[in-house]
């Protein structure tokens, strides 16, 4: 893999694509809890007669070992030292590329069941009703982010006292469930009235609970986060997909109309509260809550939840003016062309923004500033890669896909799903950048993310729906994620140190590789193929083929452009099917108990 940062020969690099397949490796040796203070009689690593036996010595917060009373040697004349940063730089490689294949399974297996649940959802309900459900849920979606807090973040990030601060959060988090729960009931009529409609009404009324259980989320899920849980990934988010898959299309066929939607809602975040409570093995009481523990963490979040608010408050707006300003069949419309656009959108961050936060976090504590920069190059790489990948398809195949899965009638939504392609791109450059912003402590600079998201949003969506209607609002969104993403990456590059050359030269190569592929692909389908027009089984096949065409050219273009990218993935997928042969002629073998990294004391 093509190296960005000059590394010296001493510091081996861990090159892109091992943060993929190294959670195949052999099982890692199970990690030592950190020691604070003086180790146990028979630890100590001095010889004897050397004056520094055992009991001898103690472990620093960067994990060396060093004598007590002595100061720890320097970077320049510890050479212990020099060959530890490379073991720990691949363990944690190793915990992230784990983290991100099982995100990968896990989405692949959610999203075959979202897309069964959507299909069946556009079969069984109107766009109307489908629109009904956005409008009454666009209040409960907003005041989650005031129930979250920021705190989440703040208690993934946080370096000491986890215990005492997950304490804190779920406390906080309780509270702040339960108020803005309430609010949401009391502000229910003012939404019906905002969309004209009783129905909305009642459904933001109904949905005020999800609040209460989203609370109860918070905990969990940022321990779990800080421990690169594989479970996590593997187990609750497919069970949440099929949990409101089953319970939605199943009232929805026994003709419980927009409601099916709201029960099936209130299913899986019961099923998210259990799974990841059972996971997590957190239980309150094991700290101690404290004001000022929650004003450290409110303090480091805050500048989270004004971003958070800010794409929320966005949302809202959009929906709004698309309810008022068209109709609730157009929302429909524009709900479900929105939720398949964003369907890279969720790739790249289930994949990658779940590891990628504690990992930059972990990396920024260390003094040497370079092995943050590697890294964010490395994953702004891998990201523009599969992000452009996924636009060219989106642009190329959107509208006959969504045509020929849900039928003639939701075309509009297609159109839309096009003119949102722009969304996987921008999305993945503002995703692996704020991670990295997050990580280094300065959530301060996100603030200008937030200000620029929301009034150039705001701006471009009505304009957009003044000139080109329902499309015009997908083109507003394209262009604001895209020219945000740059405003967000030229922040995260001042606070880590990377020049613009080392940037242009990790994302270039993927754009122009896709932009041939796309050319390719439309002309096919579009002036030859015709997938939309045909029955559904030869229409499904010609998309394939239409994928398959897409994703030669595509490899070839990269081939002459970065080679270093397509032999990394070849060097994968030959270790992978080497690495299953190898496993697959043995029998009989035990499977490791470390396979899967062990919770620390504070989560158990």
């Amino acid at each position: 893999m093509h190296r960005f940062d000059g590394n010296t020969p001493e510091r081996a690099p861990v090159r892109a694509y091992d943060l993929i397949w190294q959670h195949i490796h052999d099982a890692p040796t199970e990690r030592l809890p950190i020691v604070e203070g003086p180790l146990p009689p028979g630890l100590g690593r001095g010889r004897p007669g050397t004056g520094t036996g055992a009991g001898e010595f103690a472990r620093t917060r960067t994990g060396e070992f060093t004598p007590v009373g002595r100061e720890p040697a320097t970077e320049s004349g510890s050479a212990s030292q020099v060959a530890a940063e490379p073991v720990e730089e691949q363990h944690l490689s190793g915990r992230i590329g784990r983290v991100a294949a099982a995100s990968a399974v896990a989405l692949v297996v959610g999203e075959i069941v979202t897309l069964g649940q959507t299909i069946a959802l556009a079969r069984l309900l109107s766009p109307a009703e489908v629109g009904i459900f956005a409008a009454g849920t666009v209040l409960t979606m907003l005041l989650t982010t005031f129930v979250e807090g920021g705190l989440r973040a703040g208690l993934v990030q946080r370096p000491d006292r986890v215990a005492d601060a997950a304490e804190t959060v779920f406390y906080a988090s309780f509270v702040n469930g339960t108020l803005m729960a309430l609010g949401a009931v009391a502000a229910a009529p003012l939404i019906g009235m905002i969309f004209d409609s009783n129905t909305i009404g009642l459904v933001a009324a109904s949905t005020a609970g999800f609040l209460l259980l989203f609370s109860l989320t918070n905990v969990p899920e940022a321990l779990l986060q800080r421990e690169f849980s594989v479970k996590r990934r593997i187990i609750v988010g497919p069970a949440v997909s099929v949990s409101f898959a089953t319970v939605s299309v199943t009232m929805a066929a026994l003709g419980f109309g927009v409601w099916s939607m709201v029960v099936g809602t209130y299913a899986s975040y019961v099923v998210w509260v259990i799974l990841t409570w059972w996971l997590a093995r957190w239980r309150p009481g094991r700290g101690r809550a404290s004001f000022r523990l929650w004003r450290e963490l409110a303090r480091y979040g805050s500048p989270v939840v004004v971003n958070m608010l800010g794409a929320r408050a966005q949302g809202m707006i959009e929906a709004a003016v698309v309810g008022r300003g068209l109709d609730s069949a157009a929302l429909g419309h524009y709900r479900y062309g929105q939720r398949i656009a964003q369907i890279p959108v969720r790739f790249i961050v289930e994949v990658g923004a779940f590891s990628l936060f504690p990992a930059f976090s972990r990396i920024a504590e260390d003094s040497d500033r370079s092995r943050l920069a590697q890294a964010y190059l490395r994953a702004i790489r891998l990201a523009t890669v599969g992000a452009v990948a996924l636009t060219g398809l989106v642009l190329a195949l959107g509208q006959p896909a969504v045509v020929l899965v849900f039928g003639e009638p939701w075309r509009e939504a297609g159109a839309v799903v096009v003119a949102m392609a722009g969304l996987g791109l921008g999305k993945a450059w503002m995703s692996v950048s704020e991670e990295a912003i997050k990580g280094t402590g300065r959530t301060g600079l996100l603030n200008w993310q937030t200000a620029t998201e929301l009034v150039l949003g705001i701006g471009l969506l009505l304009a957009g729906i003044h000139f080109f209607g329902l499309v015009g609002v997908g083109l507003a969104t394209s262009v604001t994620a895209l020219l945000v993403a740059a405003l967000v990456t030229t922040l995260a590059r001042s606070v880590i140190g990377v020049g613009p050359l080392a940037f242009l030269r990790a994302v270039g190569p993927p754009l122009p590789a896709g932009a041939l592929a796309l050319a390719a692909c439309w002309v096919l389908e579009h002036r030859v193929l015709h997938a939309d027009t045909r029955p559904i089984l030869l229409g499904v096949g010609v998309l394939i083929l239409d994928v398959v065409v897409f994703a030669t050219v595509y490899l070839l273009a990269l081939t002459v452009l970065a080679p270093d990218i397509v032999r990394g993935f070849a060097r994968l997928a030959l270790r992978v099917v080497s690495r299953l042969v190898a496993r697959n002629g043995k029998s009989g073998n035990a499977i490791s108990v470390n396979a899967e990294p062990r919770m620390s004391r504070e989560t158990n």
